[in-house]
């Protein structure tokens, strides 16, 4: 009855109180226990405070292998220069062809050649040739410049060769600018300054990252944080992993890679935006308004000079050496995945920033549950930029499957248009174009190949 007396045998129920954290003393690491600060906490149950061993004791971090990828052969900066402008002066050649073409087979044909010379602009065109080869004679005037402690006659006379080709560039340039400027309207000339305008808004108001002349006088020291950075605003070396146990060195690792490989990406968007714009996009500019002009097969051009573009220069500054320790640091790295609900009464360790967490563990982190989904986790639980590392580059063959799916839908695409048409600069365009992407895409597929037969028993062993 309701507000009756109860019966002297019914028991008394009372709340017990949670046990208390537990702290762990030892966490397993490849088969070898270290000191770790991190505690767990246990929800809904009381079965952890009769055991004195922590839970993460009882779970071993899977060690991570790193396999030996073979020395490809790469490129060396002058070569792969020179590979360039020969495809971008092939394409600015075509492009011409497209522009200035003629019906000279028939019988009152106004012209007897295939093209009007007459109405190409001379100073445009070796003004567009100075910029598609400005890399190449940067590059031609490092190799003239050796690391000498003495200086001899041979220095001296280089440095003469070095100082005539840059004062002949530069007048060339400044020449070809002002009979432009004689000869077109203001707004002509806006078009040639555009690139400025995409240079600073990658870049802002420095000079770091797309030039190396000050970073070639002065490189840092060997094995100094800097060196990375080095590494990364002047291209000429992949950066290395150091494989660490220690989670802050490789959370620190992981930021300077970071910066390094956005630093790369900046310098492959901008010179692939410089090539297409100044092979496709400025002879455009300057056409006369009484010419006819086939749009449709000039924003095709451009389509493809800017990813062709995109891949040499993507598969040059990100190398497969590169891509690798990218890919290494990553697995020591490791993700997180917030979870939501339902997991309430599972046990849950508390988050430290000294612990190296296997996969599978659930952590609290600022009001949140985790759980890890690497092989070990050392990454900040809530920071995104740790997580796209992670999925960038986990799978070390991300990237390069990127350029390879890339080249082969533009050489898909070329091959269809090749089918489609008959028209002579169509066909003349398609197969230069073809003959040049094949080269870039036998490259990848064998560097794809290879690493696929170096990663795959590691995956497996992972599975």
């Amino acid at each position: 009855m309701a507000g009756g007396r109860r019966g002297p045998g019914r028991p008394q129920m009372s709340r017990s109180m949670p046990p208390p954290p537990i702290h762990a003393t030892n966490v397993v690491h490849g088969g070898n226990s270290s000191s770790q600060g991190s505690s767990v906490r246990h929800r809904g149950g009381t079965g952890g405070g009769g055991s004195n061993t922590p839970l993460t004791t009882l779970i071993t971090i899977t060690p991570i292998r790193h396999p030996d990828i073979p020395n490809l052969p790469a490129e060396c900066s002058l070569l792969f220069e020179t590979h360039t402008v020969i495809y971008l002066l092939t394409a600015l050649f075509l492009q011409y062809i497209n522009i200035y073409k003629t019906v000279w087979w028939l019988p009152l044909a106004p012209s007897n050649t295939a093209m009007n010379f007459h109405l190409i602009d001379p100073f445009l065109l070796i003004f567009v040739t100075l910029v598609l080869i400005r890399r190449l004679v940067w590059h031609f005037i490092i190799e003239l410049t050796p690391i000498v402690t003495i200086v001899t006659a041979r220095y001296c006379v280089l440095q003469v060769i070095k100082l005539i080709i840059t004062l002949t560039f530069l007048n060339l340039g400044l020449w070809c600018l002002w009979q432009l400027m004689n000869n077109n309207s203001p707004l002509n000339l806006l078009f040639l300054a555009y690139p400025l305008i995409s240079y600073f808004l990658l870049y802002g108001l420095t000079l770091d990252f797309n030039m190396t002349l000050f970073s070639q006088l002065a490189p840092p020291a060997k094995g100094s944080k800097e060196e990375l950075l080095w590494n990364g605003i002047t291209m000429l070396a992949p950066a290395k992993h150091k494989c660490s146990h220690v989670p802050n060195e490789i959370r620190q690792e992981a930021d300077l890679l970071k910066m390094d490989f956005n630093s790369r990406v900046k310098s492959v968007l901008f010179n692939s935006m410089v090539c297409a714009y100044y092979v496709g996009f400025v002879p455009i500019c300057f056409l006369q308004p009484a010419m006819y002009l086939d749009l449709w097969w000039s924003c095709f051009l451009i389509a493809f000079v800017w990813i062709n573009s995109f891949v040499m220069f993507g598969s040059h500054f990100l190398p497969v050496a590169y891509c690798d320790a990218l890919h290494r640091c990553s697995l020591h790295l490791g993700r997180w995945q917030k979870m939501e609900h339902g997991y309430s009464n599972t046990p849950q360790h508390l988050w430290s920033d000294t612990t190296v967490w296997p996969q599978g563990v659930l952590v609290r982190y600022n009001k949140g549950i985790y759980r890890a989904t690497g092989q070990q986790n050392v990454a900040f639980p809530s920071d995104r930029s740790y997580a796209r590392f992670y999925f960038m580059f986990h799978d070390p063959l991300r990237v390069l499957n990127l350029f390879v799916f890339l080249q082969l839908g533009v050489i898909a695409t070329q091959l269809y248009l090749l089918i489609r048409h008959s028209h002579w600069h169509y066909v003349i365009s398609l197969s230069l174009l073809l003959f040049c992407n094949y080269y870039v895409l036998f490259k990848l597929l064998r560097s794809r190949f290879i690493l696929g037969k170096v990663y795959r028993p590691v995956h497996e062993e992972v599975e």
